[in-house]
């Protein structure tokens, strides 16, 4: 059995990029999705845990307590609520991150439909830099949507099943790949 993480990004206090017209912020959505894919993933060879982040610095070494065998953090993409797309991030040196977001970027695809904007190395000093590289486990940033986007988060909404169902479908993909 295969040990996940779902980092659930931001917290109550700082949820995040929001949508103006609905007032959904990043956390909300993703609090609500992180549940889905727990429920989803109840009856498979993976074990799920949720961390909801105290504190930006201290949350690698709150993930590294767990020891998952690979993390995947919750996130939604934010810009200028014209940008639309899916995106997934990973170490720039890490081979398994890379190959953990390929996955993951093509069942977001499929269950959103959205624009293609790929997957995306990051160093420790870019932003979500620091989590991927401060855990021991694999990680990986999701960034299936623009939130402040209303036709994105309107898809989001009317596709969130699937999008649980794509995350749960990635996450046992990368399971086997570990094994």
């Amino acid at each position: 059995m295969k040990k996940i993480v779902l980092v659930v990004g931001h917290n109550e206090t700082s949820q995040g990029a929001t949508n103006v017209a609905s007032g959904t912020s990043e956390f909300e959505f993703n609090s609500k999705l992180a549940d889905q894919i727990e429920y989803l993933l109840r009856d498979t060879n993976v074990q799920c845990e949720i961390v909801y982040r105290n504190s930006y610095a201290e949350l690698p070494k709150e993930v590294n307590k767990l020891e998952p065998d690979f993390i995947v953090s919750l996130h939604c993409n934010a810009y200028d609520t014209n940008v639309s797309g899916t995106s997934v991030l990973y170490y720039h040196s890490s081979k398994l991150g890379k190959a953990m977001a390929e996955v993951l970027q093509e069942h977001l695809l499929f269950a959103l439909g959205l624009n293609n904007r790929g997957v995306k190395p990051k160093h420790s000093e870019d932003r979500g830099g620091f989590l991927l590289r401060y855990t021991q486990a694999p990680c990986v940033i999701a960034e299936p949507f623009f939130i402040d986007n209303d036709e994105d988060l309107e898809v989001a909404t009317a596709r969130s099943h699937r999008l649980a169902e794509a995350y749960t479908g990635a996450i046992k993909d990368i399971s086997q790949v570990l094994s």
